[in-house]
């Protein structure tokens, strides 16, 4: 598949800023994305997001589950479709979490520094596709094993992070670009997880996003480009920020984004505007 794949990639010169023209990897900016039919979410879904590792709670009344890969069960999958619910996966794509069952398969040259504030994760040099690829293809065939309709790839920013490597602008569309085609060969949805710099490079192979404090934050606009897409916009907005429930719905309605309030460790419990789920 690889070997297929790389028959795609399109070496090419960035003619973009000079801050990112020093790449160590090819660039592959015009690699076209890859049409396939997935599940594409509209704007004002609503959701619930759970990736701790206690049992999944499904007594919300929402369109869509956001759930951990390795946790979940493809027959928890398979209920949660059954009750009417898209079910999207999620998994890391630009770090090492050293709990995973796949964790001894990545080689020591793609880790990187640790990932601050979360004890056991580390950066992943994302200019080694050669190494990577063959483990989040697998994790993607995990996915769509286990029946998911969409996959949310975390850590997909890793150049404006301190990684422990000279990641650039280019390097990480690279990798968002791979990764987005690798989701659509296998028939899965695929959202762009923050990232709001690389929006308008990117917003052809994504098929909704999802953001983390845009509201605290005050980045929600750059998103824009997936709502006049007709594309969804899940908005988790964490607690430790001090907003308010109703400070975040009067901001989300204007927004037309789907938004939540969630403590950072992910459980189970939700606050929804208007009281939903």
């Amino acid at each position: 598949m690889l070997a297929a794949f790389g028959l795609l990639l399109i070496l090419a010169c960035s003619g973009g800023d000079d801050e990112f023209a020093t790449s160590t990897s090819p660039v592959t900016e015009n690699v076209a994305p890859l049409t396939a039919v997935v599940w594409q979410p509209a704007p004002g879904i609503s959701w619930q997001w759970q990736i701790d590792t206690g049992d999944v709670d499904t007594s919300f009344d929402v369109a869509v589950y956001d759930i951990d890969l390795f946790d979940a069960s493809a027959d928890l999958v398979s209920r949660l479709q059954v009750d009417g619910h898209h079910v999207i996966c999620y998994m890391s794509a630009g770090s090492w979490e050293g709990w995973r069952p796949d964790a001894g398969g990545f080689p020591s040259e793609v880790l990187g520094d640790d990932y601050d504030g979360w004890e056991g994760e580390r950066w992943l040099d994302i200019r080694n596709l050669e190494a990577l690829a063959p483990i989040m293809e697998t994790r993607l065939d995990l996915c769509a094993a286990k029946g998911f309709d969409a996959v949310e790839p975390d850590n997909i920013d890793g150049y404006t992070n301190d990684t422990g490597f000279p990641l650039t602008y280019n390097d990480q569309l690279r990798f968002n670009r791979w990764l987005a085609n690798a989701a659509h060969e296998r028939g899965l949805s695929i959202g762009l997880k923050n990232d709001s710099d690389q929006v308008d490079d990117l917003i052809a192979y994504f098929d909704w996003a999802l953001t983390e404090d845009c509201i605290a934050e005050d980045w929600c606009e750059d998103m824009e480009p997936f709502l006049i897409g007709g594309k969804a916009i899940f908005a988790a907005e964490y607690t430790d920020k001090g907003l308010s429930l109703e400070e975040v719905c009067r901001k989300a309605g204007g927004l037309r984004h789907s938004a939540i309030l969630k403590d950072r460790e992910l459980g189970a419990a939700r606050q929804a505007c208007g009281g939903g789920g």
